[in-house]
C-alpha cells in the first residue's frame, strides 16, 4: 500500500496528492484497500460493528418503515429497494427474512437492489443471500435515470467516503496535502484544489477564515457526499432517500471550538486520530454534515421530510413494544439480558441512538408523516 501511494505523489503534477485521493488509495484501492481487499472485519471481532451486527431488529423495524413508505408511494405493482453499501449483507438478510415472514405481499412486490463497489464484499453478499431470489447486484451506471420508485437507502456510507482536509491558514482557506519526504508520509498545507471546496462554506453558510475561529483550524469538506446525492436523485423518479449516519448539523460540525475536526480512525475496536499508519489495514472516517445533505438535496428537487435521531427513529417504528416483551416470560435470564443490552445499544443516544436518520423524498404530492419520524415531532 505505501508502495503505491508513494508512486501516486510521485507521479503527481506537484508531488503531492488531496488527502481525498489518499484516502481513497487506502480504503478503495482495488487490491490493497481496506474495503476494497475483503479485509474489513464488522462485528465483534473485527475492526468496528454497526447497527445491523446487534441483531436483526434493525433491519426489522427499518423494513416496517419501508412497508409504510409504499403505501404512501400508492404503487400496487412493484416497490424498490435500493441498498447502497451492504457490507456483509446481515441488513439485507433481515430486512428480507422480517417481510417474507410478515408481510408477503409487500414481499411479493419488491425488488431489492444492491449496489456495491467492492467485489470481496459482493462475494460475501451473495453467499449470505443465495436464499433470496429477489436481490439483484449492479451499479449506478447500469441503472437508468428516473427509474426507480421505492426508497433508496444506506446505513453508514457516508462517514467513509474520502474527505478532503482544509484548514485556515494565515487568515486563508488553505488545502492539507499529503507528501512524501524525508521517507515518510507528511502533511503539507498549499492552495485549495478546487473552487469546490470554497463553494461549499457558501452552500452552509459557514466562513471559517472569520475572527473566532484559530489559527491553524482544521476540518473535512465531503465533496464525495454532494456528487453522490446529485447522483442517486437523478436515479429516483418517485419515493424516498433514507440516509442513517453520524454526524452533526453544519453549525456543531464547522464550530470553532471543533479545531481538529472529526477524522477518525478505527482498529481492532480501538480508535484512534493517526490515518497514516496501518496502511489500507485500518478504517477511515469522517462525520456527516448533514446540513450539507438537506441544502444539496433541495437544489436537486429534494424535499426533507424529515431528521431525527436513530434511537427516537427506532422508538417510534416499535423497538419500545420490544423491549416490553422481555418480560412476558418467553425467553431465559441469558436471553432477556443479552437482547436487552443490543436493543439499549441501538437506542443509546451517546452510541448509536445518537446517529442522525435523514429522510428525503422526491415527487411525493403531499408527504404524510412518517411512523418512524413521530417520536420527533
Amino acid at each position: 500500500m505505501l508502495e503505491i501511494i508513494i508512486d501516486r505523489i510521485k507521479n503527481s503534477s506537484h508531488h503531492r496528492i488531496t488527502f481525498a485521493d489518499y484516502m481513497d488509495l487506502v480504503l478503495y484501492h482495488p487490491e490493497q484497500g481496506y474495503y476494497s481487499s475483503g479485509k474489513v472485519n464488522i462485528g465483534s471481532e473485527g475492526d468496528f460493528f454497526t447497527a445491523s451486527s446487534l441483531g436483526s431488529d434493525f433491519g426489522e423495524l427499518l423494513a416496517e418503515q419501508f412497508r409504510e413508505m409504499s403505501e404512501f408511494l400508492n404503487n400496487s405493482d412493484s416497490f424498490t429497494l435500493v441498498e447502497v453499501g451492504a457490507g456483509t449483507g446481515n441488513l439485507a438478510s433481515d430486512i428480507l427474512n422480517y417481510l417474507k415472514q410478515k408481510h408477503s405481499n409487500f414481499y411479493d412486490q419488491l425488488n431489492y437492489i444492491i449496489i456495491e463497489e467492492s467485489q470481496a464484499l459482493i462475494k460475501k453478499q451473495q453467499d449470505k443471500l443465495k436464499g433470496f431470489d429477489k436481490i439483484t447486484w449492479t451499479s449506478w451506471q447500469d441503472i437508468p435515470d428516473n427509474s426507480i420508485t421505492g426508497c433508496i437507502f444506506s446505513n453508514e456510507l457516508i462517514d467513509a467516503f474520502p474527505i478532503h482536509l482544509v484548514t485556515k491558514h494565515n487568515k486563508q482557506l488553505k488545502e492539507i496535502y499529503v507528501t512524501w519526504q524525508d521517507d515518510q508520509l507528511k502533511e503539507k498545507i498549499e492552495e485549495i484544489s478546487t473552487t469546490k471546496l470554497s463553494d461549499y462554506f457558501k452552500l452552509i453558510d459557514i466562513d471559517i477564515t472569520k475572527d473566532n475561529y484559530p489559527e491553524d483550524y482544521r476540518t473535512e469538506v465531503n465533496l464525495k457526499a454532494l456528487g453522490w446525492l446529485k447522483l442517486v436523485s437523478a436515479k429516483l423518479k418517485k419515493g424516498y432517500l433514507l440516509t442513517i449516519d453520524y454526524g452533526y448539523s453544519s453549525a456543531k460540525y464547522y464550530h470553532p471550538q471543533r479545531y481538529q475536526g472529526t477524522l477518525n480512525c478505527y482498529h481492532q475496536h480501538r480508535h484512534h486520530h493517526n490515518p497514516y499508519v496501518n496502511l489500507g489495514q485500518q478504517d477511515i472516517t469522517a462525520h456527516v454534515d448533514f446540513t450539507a445533505l438537506e441544502k444539496q438535496g433541495n437544489l436537486l428537487g429534494l424535499e426533507t421530510v424529515g431528521l431525527t435521531q436513530q434511537g427516537l427513529f427506532l422508538m417510534a417504528l416499535g423497538l419500545g413494544d420490544r423491549l416490553a416483551e422481555l418480560s412476558n416470560g418467553n425467553y431465559s435470564l441469558p436471553e432477556i439480558l443479552n437482547r436487552r443490552d443490543a436493543l439499549h445499544q441501538l437506542i443509546n443516544p451517546t452510541g448509536l441512538g445518537g446517529f442522525k436518520v435523514l429522510i428525503q423524498s422526491k415527487k411525493i404530492k403531499k408527504n404524510q408523516p412518517l411512523k418512524g419520524l413521530k417520536e420527533n415531532m
